[in-house]
């Protein structure tokens, strides 16, 4: 079993029920358990910025899938909640589920890049990863705090609520 990091986002309909259904389809996944789940921040959308904030959380995972089948069973979460396969990048999106650290691996095929090519310069990735563990990038060799420390990423965040293990809503914060 290997630890691995999910990055949850959502900007459509009720952001955290779908983050909430997300972490439930990930329970759900074969050989694979849902460990930890960080509180949900919202922050202002990159790119395209004409459209809703976010809600974004980080999902630890222990899971004996590969990580490229692993990113077929994201992919195929994200078709189950209505994220159409073609999309613009930056546009829209009811659920955006991305592998940010696979254990100690890195990844590069033309399907999938792992670590996460942009988690070490996206605070609402690295502060909610931070919430969960500390783990080490393994291309830069730094760990997640030191990344936060150095990040050009100047966004404000806004924690939201707490996701239970289970998907279900926590406490407000």
């Amino acid at each position: 079993m290997k630890q691995v990091f999910i990055g949850l986002g959502s900007n459509i309909g009720e952001r955290l029920e779908n983050l909430r259904a997300a972490v439930q389809h990930l329970a759900a996944l074969p050989e694979t358990k849902v460990m930890k789940v960080s509180g949900v921040y919202e922050s202002e959308p990159l790119g395209f910025t004409e459209q809703e904030n976010f809600f974004n959380a980080v999902c630890e995972l222990e899971t004996a899938l590969q990580p490229e089948d692993l990113f077929l069973r994201l992919k195929q979460i994200e078709h189950l909640m209505g994220r159409p396969e073609q999309y613009e990048r930056w546009h829209p999106r009811v659920i955006d589920l991305d592998i940010l650290l696979y254990g100690s691996r890195i990844v590069e095929t033309p399907m999938l890049t792992v670590p996460h090519a942009e988690m070490h310069d996206r605070k609402f990735v690295l502060v909610p990863l931070s919430e969960l563990a500390d783990p080490v990038h393994p291309k830069f060799q730094k760990p997640v705090s030191q990344l936060l420390g150095e990040t050009s990423d100047t966004s404000m965040l806004t924690r939201r609520q707490i996701l239970n293990i289970d998907g279900t809503n926590g406490r407000n914060t």
